[in-house]
């Protein structure tokens, strides 16, 4: 099989790689954020999301740091063109289901968050299969390498 790379991908190529870029650098600050709470600023949230942030066992933190770390580079491979991007993206997806899998069946996440609680995680879970998807057929397009 050739090295070479197709003809040059569309524009649409290039926006949905800046996209994902700067979905996953939002997540990266998210997760950021998160590690980084003070007790201070959990004063701002309800007892229940307090004992949620402060019983997350270190498998469900190492998953949302798998999860968004994965996700930033598989962007960035995508952007270069590289094929490693497809699974480093299912990487990415693999994260966000445990961490999610954390919040909503191992752990008190609705009673913590409510209903409204699992929209961003639903939203973040589409977007994570649509990426990988994605970056599958542009590898099938002969558009990574």
């Amino acid at each position: 099989m050739s090295d070479l790379l197709d003809d040059k991908p569309e524009l649409s190529f290039w926006i949905i790689g800046a996209f994902a870029l700067v979905w996953n650098l939002i997540g990266l600050v998210f997760y950021y954020s998160h590690v980084s709470m003070t007790p201070d600023a959990l004063e701002g949230f309800t007892e229940a999301q307090q004992a949620f942030f402060s019983s997350t066992p270190v498998w469900a933190t190492t998953a949302y740091a798998v999860a968004v770390t994965a996700g930033v580079l598989a962007s960035l491979l995508l952007l270069l063109r590289k094929a490693w991007a497809v699974p480093l993206f299912l990487l990415s997806l693999i994260g966000i289901v445990v961490q999610d899998l954390h919040a909503f069946v191992f752990s008190n996440g609705l009673e913590a968050w409510g209903t409204e609680g699992i929209y961003l995680p639903a939203f973040v879970l589409v977007v994570a299969v649509a990426l990988l998807m994605y970056a599958r057929g542009a590898k099938q397009k002969r558009l990574l390498t």
